[in-house]
């Protein structure tokens, strides 16, 4: 069954996220008519083990091999009372999804070539009389 989570952000913010169920220890706390648990930490705490797990992703397709132009990782992210923000899985296994792309004409692993300098030619001196 769903519940109410409520986190507050470091910021003072506060952001109220739909979870499974109520976290053992999450303070339960009455709004309008609803029930919802007001989490024990930070919303930003909560999702510091996703931001170190898209840094470390990024990093190991940044400086690798392929040296690629670009860099898109995708995942979901879900909050948990229990765990706070993990990433979500899909419908079989766990939900990453990694794009990397190249400029036209450069190659994987090897730095874009220099392109050359082009000056505006210079007009003619004037004759002398």
């Amino acid at each position: 069954m769903a519940a109410l989570m409520e986190f507050t952000t470091d910021s003072g913010a506060t952001v109220t996220v739909e979870v499974d169920r109520h976290a053992p220890g999450a303070q339960l706390v009455a709004r309008d008519g609803n029930s919802l648990a007001r989490s024990g930490r930070t919303f930003d705490s909560a999702l510091q083990g996703i931001r170190a797990a898209a840094e470390s992703a990024l990093s190991v397709f940044r400086d690798g091999s392929l040296k690629p132009d670009g860099v898109e990782i995708e995942f979901g992210v879900k909050i948990t009372t229990e765990a706070g923000a993990v990433i979500a899985k899909s419908a079989m296994e766990g939900h990453l999804t990694v794009k990397l792309s190249w400029s036209p004409g450069s190659t994987p692993g090897t730095p874009p070539a220099p392109q050359p300098v082009t000056t505006p030619p210079v007009p003619p001196a004037p004759a002398a009389l």
